[in-house]
């Protein structure tokens, strides 16, 4: 969706000040008072009537059982429609009491008051992974919990590279290059029929960025003032999209349909960039290929390896009527009791060690892979200008890839609009 930076900011500012009101005159509960009253939940995750049955006719049922004097009314949406639907929130002043946000959120809603700090014990509750709670932290200080991760590699096909004679992996982008060009194939009028390599069935800011740390580099500086993701390294990251273009290993719109199986698991991609959940779509779409072991994962790399790690976090609304109730859901949305079966739904990886040594990890492959690969991975974001920045990266990621302009002149351009949106912090 395409925001307005005015309406965005203007939310924002009236929130930050009703929020610092309430602060300097006292709120209207306490976080370590009595669980007791009720709240609203805004989340992405549960989606479908399956993933409803699980949170409103298991997890929650639960949750209640252990607050009694406690409610949770529960407000859907999608990850697409999720920073719009905050923002609207915040706008007229109906922010829900938790909020579930993606990776990269926490620093530009902390940064306007809009999140409640949490006591960094709660962090402590439960073995997260060390990699998972730096996203959910801003300025020193924890406001938020992770509940699942999303992670980005590249899943290839085994039967095609033993018909070719290929014996390994990519270890740098020029080999990925030269076994996408091997790999690909087109019918007898020049139509694409196999990509040698897919980087376009995951989001387009997401591909780019993985190949960005892959290639030694950084969205932003440590302060998240400075854009650095212009410089040559970024330039090469997305320039590799349009020599693949260029080789004719691949095509922008060469896509599966919604809903249908993606075009690794049909056959019309050798390698391809993806998630995780890609063996779930397998379990339910296309189970022969995991019988038969057809599909491995590798992490990208160029300068070093890179793996993205995107996912899901619990968070308070600083504006909540309701601190302690909406904090004891935050904690029991971040336990193991939520992450397994909340991971389990979305083919996701947990963000608890003690999960390593589950049922579930040890079926899924390529969520046990993310796992054994977690020390790679690097997240989005890193700046609290980051939700008007991020709206803005594919569309501007786009007009390279379509051949309107050079990778160089996207990237200067989406360096300007970041420095721009810093400056009006």
């Amino acid at each position: 969706m395409d925001l307005t930076r005015r309406g965005f900011l203007a939310a924002l500012g009236a929130l930050g000040a009703a929020a610092t009101g309430c602060a300097a005159g006292g709120s209207a509960g306490s976080a370590d008072g009595p669980v007791e009253g009720e709240i609203t939940l805004l989340t992405p995750m549960f989606e479908g009537s399956s993933g409803k049955q699980l949170l409103e006719g298991t997890l929650l049922p639960s949750f209640l059982k252990q607050h009694p004097k406690a409610k949770v009314r529960v407000d859907y949406t999608t990850y697409a429609a999720l920073n719009e639907k905050i923002t609207t929130a915040l706008a007229g002043g109906l922010l829900p009491d938790v909020l579930m946000l993606g990776v990269g959120w926490v620093p530009p809603f902390a940064h306007k008051k809009v999140l409640a700090p949490l006591p960094d014990s709660v962090a402590a509750r439960y073995q997260y992974e060390p990699r998972v709670l730096e996203p959910s932290r801003y300025d020193g200080r924890l406001y938020a919990l992770p509940v699942v991760l999303d992670t980005r590699v590249v899943a290839y096909r085994k039967d095609m590279f033993d018909r070719a004679g290929i014996k390994g992996t990519p270890q740098d982008w020029t080999e990925l290059r030269a076994l996408a060009k091997e790999l690909t194939r087109r019918d007898g009028a020049g139509k694409l029929a196999t990509a040698g390599f897919d980087p376009f069935s995951v989001d387009l800011r997401q591909c780019w960025e993985t190949l960005l740390f892959a290639n030694g580099g950084k969205l932003f500086d440590e302060a998240g003032r400075t854009p650095l993701f212009d410089d040559e390294r970024g330039v090469a990251a997305l320039q590799l999209f349009l020599d693949l273009i260029a080789d004719r290993s691949t095509e922008y719109s060469f896509k599966s349909e919604t809903g249908q199986p993606s075009l690794i698991q049909q056959g019309k991609a050798a390698m391809a960039m993806t998630t995780t959940a890609l063996w779930l779509q397998m379990e339910q779409q296309t189970p022969e290929l995991i019988k038969d072991d057809v599909i491995g994962t590798f992490v990208v790399r160029n300068t070093n390896e890179a793996m993205l790690q995107g996912g899901t976090l619990a968070s308070v609304s600083a504006h909540s009527k309701q601190p302690a109730v909406a904090r004891a859901l935050v904690e029991f949305l971040a336990s193991p009791e939520v992450i397994l079966p909340a991971a389990q739904q979305r083919g996701s990886v947990p963000a608890v060690q003690s999960l390593r040594d589950s049922e579930y990890v040890k079926k899924n492959k390529f969520v046990g892979f993310a796992l054994d690969n977690l020390d790679k991975a690097y997240s989005e974001g890193g700046t609290a200008a980051w939700m008007e920045i991020r709206e803005k990266i594919k569309p501007t990621l786009e007009t390279a890839v379509v051949g309107q302009r050079g990778a160089a002149e996207a990237l200067k351009e989406l360096s300007g609009l970041a420095a721009n949106a810093i400056g009006r912090l």
